[in-house]
C-alpha cells in the first residue's frame, strides 16, 4: 500500500503495539513515517517508526488543521470497532 500523510496505521512491533496512529510525515526514500496518535506522541513530537512496524488500515484522516483532541476521538472509532468485532 502507498503511503500518503493522515493515512491511519496500526503499530505491530515495539512498545506502541497494536496502538493506532496516523502517519504526520515521512520520506519518500527512506524506510520511517513520522506518527503521532494525540495521547502519547503528539503532533508537536510525533514518533519515527520503521514502516515494517506498520500495518496500514487503508483509512485517511485529513490532519490539516487538526488537534490531538480531535485526533484521539478520530482514532478512538478504531479501537472501539476492534472491540466489537472481538466480541
Amino acid at each position: 500500500m502507498k503511503i500518503v500523510k493522515g493515512i491511519v496505521v496500526k503499530a505491530i512491533a515495539g512498545r506502541d503495539k497494536g496502538g493506532y496512529f496516523v502517519v504526520k510525515d515521512y520520506a519518500d526514500n527512506a524506510s520511517y513515517a513520522m506518527i503521532a496518535d494525540g495521547k502519547r506522541r503528539k503532533l508537536e513530537s510525533p514518533k519515527k517508526k520503521n514502516l515494517r512496524h506498520l500495518m496500514f488500515t487503508g483509512t485517511v484522516i485529513d490532519i490539516n488543521d487538526i488537534t490531538d483532541r480531535k485526533l484521539k476521538v478520530a482514532l478512538r472509532k478504531f479501537y472501539d470497532s476492534v472491540d466489537e468485532s472481538e466480541v
